[in-house]
């Protein structure tokens, strides 16, 4: 597992490369603490953790270092897409990540909603592109952009931008606009996928989904309850002019008698046809949900009608979503099902990320340091799938042990596996006595020039009072 994680390092190092510098094991070192460390995965506490050291050289690489995290990006999905079990099945998956922050210093932080907390608070938000397959049992990230609210890239902030190293280049981009964006870059480095998932926020853009279809990229879009819908094919036109007064209407408008339905009506209709399904094994046996699938066409303002799958699911207690798919007409409904159910993993890629990567634990304020840290986050994750993957193809599952267990599948490599046999042999070093007293006189002697260096500041002023 060591010569594993070094060998990653190493086909990753030049992405941590400047023209001047190679500062690269800095992020070998950022790759360790992340999956083996436990808590206070922050900067100083990292390089004090594994080399006895006070973090700057560790700050400065991931705040001020010009090193890309785009291309780190780029890197783990050219691995994605030569490696040959991803090839079919795999599923790209649009979704954010909201931190709560305590103040508007850090960069993206604005009062906006927080979907985690479900309310608006002051938080930074992540706009991700994960990746996963179904049949490998894996998931990773594969790109990620900031979300910077309007007010952040108006005048009055232009010198919290540069202070915080926001991109000169940055401009106002909607979640929905980062997300097209993502999904264009991946399909331009030919990431192998079959579908991709998004929630509502990104499914109830009529233009982003008509966006998706026209450039032949199949969704699995959820869609709100009140998403309205046509069971036949509306004749869609231009009303004749009824007077001689006014202008004559220039729009598309439906023009026949047919009302469009609500996809809640739909779940609540008693003609709905229900079936039945398990939808996918877990650890705590077969989860299963009502599902109906129907032929529906939508009709966006201005547009002519678009066919569209609707698949609703029902859960034990009555609660329903909805999913828009452009999947050809003859597409059988079990596909139609399985495919509206893929955005679940999404979220064992934030688990995994926060609760055993330490992603949330993230403190810098500028923009570099955000970029860098989710650039490597993706790493660890990616580096977490690729041992599950060769786990999964060197080491068979035993059928003795499955009759003799009396389950129905063995349960898979899982994150924390993986950080444990990891720190087994790159264990964290003891603070020994000598140790802790280097740390703390390095501590003691940069605070005192940190001290110095604001007193011959001409512009440090200090409050005799």
């Amino acid at each position: 597992m060591g010569e594993r994680l070094y060998q990653f390092w190493q086909r990753f190092r030049d992405c941590f490369k400047t023209r001047t510098r190679d500062t690269s094991r800095n992020a070998y070192d950022y790759l360790r603490a992340q999956l083996t460390m436990e808590t206070e995965r922050n900067f100083a506490n990292i390089d004090r953790t594994l080399n006895d050291g006070d973090g700057q050289a560790l700050e400065h690489f991931m705040a001020q270092s010009p090193w890309s995290g785009q291309a780190v990006f780029q890197h783990i999905q050219a691995e994605i897409k030569a490696t040959p079990a991803l090839a079919q099945g795999s599923t790209l998956i649009l979704d954010e990540s909201a931190d709560e922050k305590a103040g508007t210093h850090n960069v993206g932080a604005s009062r906006q909603y927080n979907g985690r907390l479900g309310k608006v608070d002051v938080c930074r938000v992540d706009t991700c592109l994960t990746y996963a397959n179904v049949q490998a049992g894996l998931w990773t990230m594969v790109d990620g952009e900031l979300f910077l609210p309007k007010e952040w890239l108006g005048k009055e902030c232009a010198e919290k931008r540069q202070a915080l190293g926001v991109p000169d280049d940055r401009q106002f981009e909607t979640k929905i606009e980062l997300g097209l964006k993502m999904v264009r870059r991946a399909k331009a480095n030919g990431l192998p996928f079959d579908l991709l998932a998004c929630d509502t926020l990104y499914g109830r853009d009529h233009q982003f989904r008509a966006n998706l279809n026209s450039e032949n990229v199949p969704y699995a879009a959820q869609v709100p309850a009140n998403t309205h819908v046509y069971l036949r094919e509306p004749q869609v036109g231009i009303p004749k002019k009824r007077s001689k007064k006014g202008r004559p209407c220039a729009r598309l408008q439906v023009l026949s008698r047919q009302k469009p339905r609500e996809v809640r009506a739909l779940a609540n209709s008693g003609l709905t046809p229900w079936q039945h399904v398990k939808v996918r094994h877990s650890e705590r046996g077969w989860l299963e949900a009502d599902f109906a699938a129907m032929r529906v066409w939508t009709v966006p303002d201005g547009q002519v009608p678009r066919a569209e799958w609707l698949v609703i699911q029902r859960d034990a207690k009555g609660d329903c979503s909805y999913t828009l798919l452009n999947a050809p007409a003859d597409t059988p409904a079990m596909d139609l099902i399985e495919r509206s159910g893929r955005r679940y993993f999404t979220e064992r890629t934030f688990e995994d990320a926060k609760s055993e990567i330490g992603w949330d634990e993230f403190q810098a304020q500028k923009y570099p340091a955000w970029e860098h840290h989710l650039a490597l986050t993706a790493a660890s994750l990616w580096f977490v799938a690729q041992t599950k993957l060769e786990w999964t193809q060197t080491y068979t599952r035993d059928p003795e042990l499955l009759h003799q267990l009396d389950v129905e599948v063995l349960p898979a490599l899982s994150t924390a596996n993986v950080r444990a046999l990891l720190a087994a042999v790159l264990p964290l070093p003891d603070l020994t006595p000598e140790r802790a007293k280097n740390q703390v006189v390095k501590h003691l002697v940069n605070r005192a020039r940190s001290t110095s260096s604001r007193l011959r500041s001409p512009n440090q002023h200090c409050d005799s009072s």
